[in-house]
């Protein structure tokens, strides 16, 4: 029974963090459509792959116990080929100046992470030590990740709109940081647990923001829609305005036709 709970907790938070994980393609669709990075940063994508790599490698039986962690394989798996297209995708489309940026952050992350993946292989004996130092890492890498929100979040209380901070975004957080902390405490991980501790409260506290705030979201797009609507209204006035004036100066012009021809 509890290993079918745990297999099911692994299953569900397996779906909800690749569904986070996949949440910034509608924003890379707009820089491949613009063909700008505009004012998107690269370094929470980067962070985000690293903490991928590491518990990548977390689940796997050169730091754990045979597969005792396999659903960190998985779901991390993807979240490796997923940040790691969005950050290629940045560096293409990202002016020189940003590229070097990116180099600039990304290559010392890659660096840190194979540092610690031969430390880990050679250096420590056993599992407990290996699980101890990725797990540690791993651990300040994620509460880095959870803690990235917090600028949103910021934002929003300042605007008092939730315009950039998605409600499908903040569900999946919360899910996947319940989830997860759930399925650490059954398997008694501190490592696998730990970043939800973080993660959890901050999804919360998204959601009672949109709780807060989505109202002004709809009056602000009703209002939006009512000034777009007069807008439309005054353009089929001044055209039905340009048509009348038109009019008038067509039939002048036909009576000085006309008077023209007379007194000839």
């Amino acid at each position: 029974m509890a290993e079918s709970l745990r297999l099911a907790v692994a299953v569900i938070g397996n779906v909800a963090s690749v569904s986070l994980y996949a949440a910034p393609i509608v924003t890379f669709k707009r820089v491949i459509r613009k063909k700008s990075t505009e004012e998107f940063s690269c370094v929470p994508y980067i962070i985000a792959l690293l903490n991928c790599l590491l518990f990548t490698w977390y689940g796997l039986p050169v730091v754990s116990y045979k597969w005792e962690n396999f659903p960190l394989v998985t779901v991390n798996g993807v979240g490796i080929v997923l940040e790691l297209a969005y950050v290629l995708i940045y560096f293409w489309y990202s002016t020189p100046k940003g590229k070097v940026k990116v180099a600039m952050v990304a290559l010392p992350v890659l660096l840190l992470f194979c540092a610690i993946a031969l430390a880990s292989a050679f250096a420590f004996p056993d599992h407990r030590h290996r699980k101890l130092l990725v797990g540690s890492f791993g651990l300040g890498v994620s509460i880095a990740m959870y803690a990235s929100p917090l600028i949103v979040m910021k934002k929003v209380i300042q605007t008092k709109s939730v315009e950039f901070m998605p409600l499908p975004l903040s569900l999946c957080s919360f899910l996947a940081s319940v989830l997860w902390l759930t399925y650490g405490l059954l398997i008694r991980d501190i490592f696998v647990a730990g970043p939800s501790v973080i993660g959890t409260p901050l999804g919360i506290l998204q959601l009672v923001l949109h709780c807060k705030y989505w109202k002004r979201k709809v009056v602000i797009e009703e209002s939006n829609k009512v000034e777009l609507h007069k807008l439309g209204n005054l353009e089929n006035l001044d055209m039905e305005k340009g048509g009348l004036e038109k009019g008038k100066l067509d039939n002048e012009c036909d009576k000085n036709l006309v008077t023209t021809t007379c007194d000839v």
